[in-house]
């Protein structure tokens, strides 16, 4: 049965709604974060927040990964085919002063708020853990819900996830993101790449130094790094595809001691981005190449590391087909709005890449309400009314797929 306007219309038994009396729960821990950010790697008053919303649930058997993270499973008790789905919500704050006085939840902790909805994914996935366990007569298999700190910086939660074998023994998994870019109300699921991947890389580049007045008895890093810079531009434009969306960025640059002295070391930091996980690998290689065969060609050194990053979200098609009829039986077909791929980068790329997945955005952007800025701000804001229809989008689409599971399998 659809639901409109976030109201709740009672579903029957079947276990496709939230639970009644769920939404007092979902908010009590959105406005918790929400007051209370706590930064990557730091989250651990939001963990233990979590651990006792899910003790007043009766499960106290949450496993910590990462330090500040924590997972709950649930088995169900019904009949049918047994699929196994991971559901993701995300944890941790920004160093941004938030500037919401309108918010009565707003953040007490200066310099900190949770600018990229962060707050709002992690109380969906508690929606979906109480779902779960209030319908778990009603499927077969196990739910796992995890909420993962360390979204937005290094060392990545999603990286430990993948790296730790949480995923191990999964079917699929699910994870959502606000999206500022539509509207309240309204859902957007792509098929294929939803972000790009984002790789750091250092290049030092090592010449000799010598009096400027005698460069012939120098080697120049700074010529060298130069090049580097003009010549790695032309790996997008001449070696790569544009369906790729590639971009290569060089944010540092450093080297020099005077204006009359050739330098002999430069330091270049850049990122690599791109929606195709095989462009990615063709380009790390390239940009390695390139740095060594500029520094040959001025009878230098170079020196590359790559530190890798995020891998690409990539939508599996069936499981995305599965989300948008969930949504779109609930909420309405026309809640489904078509929007653009992200640019940045989420960790749940490492989960995608283990997985077939699907990554869907809700919207937020609501005038009436101050909800007009892009995450990252200090006004950036995502109603009450948009974490509760996540918590519902996201439980539609575990059942979906647990139903579709059961209609797939063979009698």
């Amino acid at each position: 049965m659809r639901i409109s306007n976030g109201t709740e219309l009672g579903l029957g038994d079947d276990g496709f709604d939230l639970p009644i009396g769920s939404e007092e729960k979902i908010l009590a821990l959105r406005h918790y974060m929400h007051k209370n950010p706590e930064l990557s790697n730091e989250e651990y008053k939001t963990q233990a927040k979590i651990a006792e919303f899910l003790a007043c649930t009766g499960l106290r058997n949450a496993d910590v990964f990462h330090k500040t993270g924590l997972f709950i499973d649930i088995e169900g008790e019904g009949n049918g085919f047994p699929l196994n789905v991971v559901v993701r919500g995300d944890i941790d704050a920004l160093p941004i002063e938030e500037a919401r006085p309108d918010l009565p939840y707003r953040s007490r902790i200066p310099g900190k708020m949770h600018a990229c909805g962060h707050d709002a994914h992690a109380s969906a996935a508690l929606g979906v853990v109480l779902a779960a366990v209030a319908y778990r007569q009603h499927f077969a298999g196990k739910v796992r819900v995890v909420f993962q700190p360390a979204e937005e910086v290094e060392p990545l939660g999603g990286r430990t996830v993948a790296g730790q074998g949480i995923l191990d023994g999964f079917d699929c998994a699910v994870g959502m993101h606000v999206n500022p870019e539509i509207p309240s109300g309204t859902f957007s699921i792509l098929t294929g790449p939803v972000t790009k991947s984002s790789d750091e890389f250092q290049v030092v580049f090592i010449g000799k130094k010598s009096h400027g007045a005698w460069p012939e008895l120098g080697i120049d890093a700074i010529a060298m790094a130069s090049s580097f810079v003009t010549e790695v531009q032309k790996l997008i434009s001449r070696e790569s595809h544009a369906d790729e969306a590639s971009v290569i960025s060089i944010g540092r640059f450093h080297g020099g001691e005077a204006t009359n002295i050739v330098c002999d070391r430069v330091v270049l930091d850049g990122t690599l981005r791109t929606r195709s996980p095989e462009a990615r690998h063709r380009l790390r290689v390239r940009l390695e190449e390139l740095a060594s065969h500029i520094a040959a060609m001025h009878r230098g050194e170079a020196d590359f590391k790559l530190v890798s990053g995020e891998p690409p979200v990539v939508n599996d098609p069936n499981i995305s087909q599965r989300a948008r009829e969930a949504i779109a039986d609930i909420y309405g077909l026309e809640s489904l709005v078509p929007t653009r791929p992200l640019a940045g980068a989420d960790d749940f790329g490492f989960y995608a890449e283990k997985l077939p997945s699907v990554y869907f955005w809700f919207g937020c952007h609501n005038e009436a309400l101050g909800n007009r800025t892009h995450v990252h701000t200090s006004e950036f804001g995502v109603s009450d009314d948009d974490v509760l229809r996540a918590a519902r989008a996201a439980w539609a689409i575990v059942r979906a797929l647990q139903r579709s599971a059961n209609e797939a399998r063979p009698s």
